[in-house]
């Protein structure tokens, strides 16, 4: 057979060899992985801002990574035509917390695995996922950094406001000094959820105001 009866063969079957239930199993499970995604996504999100539109893009993209993969893997027309598609695509969406690209790998080979039928692999996988997401996310939730900027006046409740943060473990970040007026922003390890310290800060003489920012590790403009 030569290579131009083999792609008018594929193309005049493009429509006749698909097995509708094997399809619909297939992008059903790619939804209900992707909702599981969904739902560990908000249930561990520890940022600062919970986006909803990037925790259903997750099921989404899983969905419609199925749909490219059965695509591909049923016609070899469908196959070329589709990388041809992708090709030309560019997303330009910066992705802020490094965090979000594991779920949207997890997310697109879960898609991926639905679509080749290996369903016991994305089970285990998600599985796996779960448990690690689970047992970072408690070893991290022991104590949370915060970054404490304060604003005083004198040069004595400086050294007030280091004393008021008795045995915390911190770090003086910054320091400006304009005048009487001086700023400071210090990193806090904090156990304790009421943070007391704060009051005690605010307690010190001299003390203007004191903002408390949780700190993840990563700043982005």
């Amino acid at each position: 057979m030569s290579t131009k009866d083999f792609i008018k063969k594929s193309v005049l079957n493009a429509f006749t060899q698909y097995d509708a239930p094997k399809l619909a199993v297939a992008l059903l499970a790619a939804l209900a992985l992707g909702i599981l995604i969904y739902l560990v996504y908000r249930k561990f999100y520890t940022g600062v801002v919970y986006s909803r539109s990037f925790a259903v893009t997750l099921v989404g993209m899983c969905v419609l990574t199925c749909m490219v993969t059965l695509a591909i893997s049923t016609n070899v027309v469908i196959s070329l035509g589709m990388v041809g598609a992708l090709s030309i695509v560019r997303f330009r969406t910066a992705v802020k917390d490094p965090l979000d690209l594991l779920y949207l790998f997890w997310s697109i080979t879960t898609g991926i695995t639905a679509g080749a039928g290996m369903y016991a692999l994305g089970l285990v996988t998600a599985a796996v996922m779960i448990v690690m997401i689970y047992l970072f996310s408690h070893w991290q939730a022991k104590g949370r950094v915060y970054i404490a900027v304060i604003h005083y006046v004198g040069t004595e409740a400086g050294d007030d406001i280091v004393r008021a943060l008795g045995r915390i473990k911190y770090a003086v970040k910054s320091k400006t000094m304009r005048g009487e007026n001086n700023e400071m922003a210090v990193e806090v390890f904090c156990k304790d959820p009421n943070m007391e310290f704060a009051d005690r800060i605010r307690a010190v003489k001299g003390v203007q105001d004191v903002t408390l920012i949780q700190y993840n590790g990563e700043y982005h403009g």
